[in-house]
């Protein structure tokens, strides 16, 4: 339970909270690192269907096929979507890593 005490700066309060929504996100090729940032989610095609890491997921590494990974609450506070081929996912201590063959975005 988080006591508050009384006066204390609201908006102090919520940026922290929102903080702690977010992971970290790496997304790399063998030629360059496409996306670095904070994350709410990734949905990912992995190579048994999709499936999505959120925040504070249990440790994991999968493989995935090609196609479309989605990453929602970034830095631009948009979705983003890009096009994979092919690949590997890690999730550890809320830092996400993937390791692309290839990337297209949109």
């Amino acid at each position: 339970m988080v006591w508050i005490e009384f006066g204390t700066n609201i908006s102090h309060l919520i940026s922290q909270i929102s903080h702690l929504k977010n992971m970290t996100l790496e997304i790399l090729t063998p030629d360059k690192k496409v996306y670095e940032g904070e994350a709410t989610s990734v949905t990912l095609p992995g190579t048994l269907g999709f499936f999505e890491i959120l925040n504070h997921h249990a440790p994991i590494i999968s493989t995935l096929q090609d196609g479309k990974l989605v990453v929602r609450g970034g830095s631009s506070g948009k979705e983003e979507v890009f096009y994979i081929q092919g690949g590997v996912v890690e999730c550890l201590n809320n830092v996400v890593t993937v390791l692309a063959e290839g990337i297209t975005t949109k």
